[in-house]
């Protein structure tokens, strides 16, 4: 009976290893980029019970286990808090020359409309990112973003509205579609306190589950990164990606993009769930190019969302070109 329950367990773990690695856009497939740590934990805790116990074709068994250990924690390697940072925060910067972003997913159902207006009031961030955004949402939030000069609205209740606000100097906003649904992106072209342009990217892709697979999310993630790829500006992306940070297509977004990550080496800083501790997972996704200065970067609290918000303080430099 424990035999055929490590081997079965076992194979559960192999599987959900080795699917992954065929790139596949099925959600059944790609799902299991998500728990990772969850997997080595699971793999973990069967080696140290198949060392100890009587199981049949133990050295395949043994070898299997260690090779998916090596293989996940490798994956997860840089965002525990003892990697090597990515981005180091910038010490000494005015605080006139800094720009506070916030995003955040709201979660459409959620009717804590005052608790996030508490937290949008105290950060009195430079931009927002709002998602999910119905209108009940946009009514609720009214009275904060009167006090953006720039506020622009997709308001839908399928689950993939967004607002974006900001009080910096916009040169361009603009509504993209950059994949083969209808799930908006936006990109902001501002201009920093001492006048710097520089890009702000926000993303919302649609997520793996059942009747949705991820060609259209990838589509929109890769395609975001190649629009920053032939710009000089200096570029920040934020959002709720609905893919974790370690994702082969994540990875490639950096790539193109030439894109670096505050949270390598400061620990996963998981976002998403709220009400489960023990599946969270960091979805919610901040990276800047090199030639943005990152002072601060921290997740908020629980607004009755089932996502963190995101903050984070940046500085742009002076333009190249």
């Amino acid at each position: 009976m424990l035999n055929a329950l490590i081997w079965t367990t076992a194979t559960g773990v192999f599987l959900t290893t080795v699917l992954p690695l065929t790139n596949s856009v099925r959600w059944w497939v790609r799902m299991w980029d998500f728990p990772r740590l969850h997997i080595a934990g699971v793999a973990l805790a069967l080696l140290l019970i198949a060392l100890l116990a009587e199981v049949a074709l133990k050295p395949v068994l043994v070898g299997g286990l260690v090779a998916c250990l090596i293989y996940q924690i490798t994956q997860i390697y840089p965002y525990l808090p003892f990697a090597a940072c990515e981005v180091d925060f910038v010490k000494g910067t005015p605080k006139q020359s800094q720009i506070t972003m916030l995003s955040a997913n709201v979660l459409m159902e959620n009717t804590r409309h005052d608790d996030l207006v508490h937290i949008l009031d105290r950060e009195d961030a430079d931009i927002l990112l709002l998602m999910e955004t119905d209108a009940a949402w946009n009514d609720a939030l009214a009275d904060v973003l009167r006090r953006y000069d720039t506020v622009h609205r997709h308001i839908t209740d399928d689950h993939y509205g967004m607002i974006f606000a900001t009080r910096l100097p916009v040169q361009r906003v603009e509504w993209m579609y950059p994949s083969d649904d209808d799930t908006p992106a936006l990109k902001a072209v501002l201009k920093g306190p001492d006048g710097t342009s520089f890009n702000f990217i926000g993303l919302h892709p649609r997520p793996p589950v059942p009747g949705n697979d991820t060609k259209a999310r990838d589509q929109q993630i890769k395609r975001a990164a190649e629009m920053t790829s032939s710009s000089d500006r200096p570029t920040a992306c934020m959002g709720d990606f609905n893919d974790v940070a370690w994702s082969w297509t994540t990875r490639r977004f950096k790539r193109y993009g030439g894109f670096l990550e505050p949270r390598v080496g400061r620990g996963m800083l998981s976002s998403f769930h709220t009400k489960y501790w023990f599946m969270r997972l960091p979805i919610d996704q901040l990276f800047v190019t090199g030639n943005v200065g990152l002072v601060s970067f921290d997740r908020l609290e629980n607004f009755g969302s089932d996502h963190f918000p995101l903050k984070a303080v940046i500085t742009v430099a002076s333009e190249s070109g």
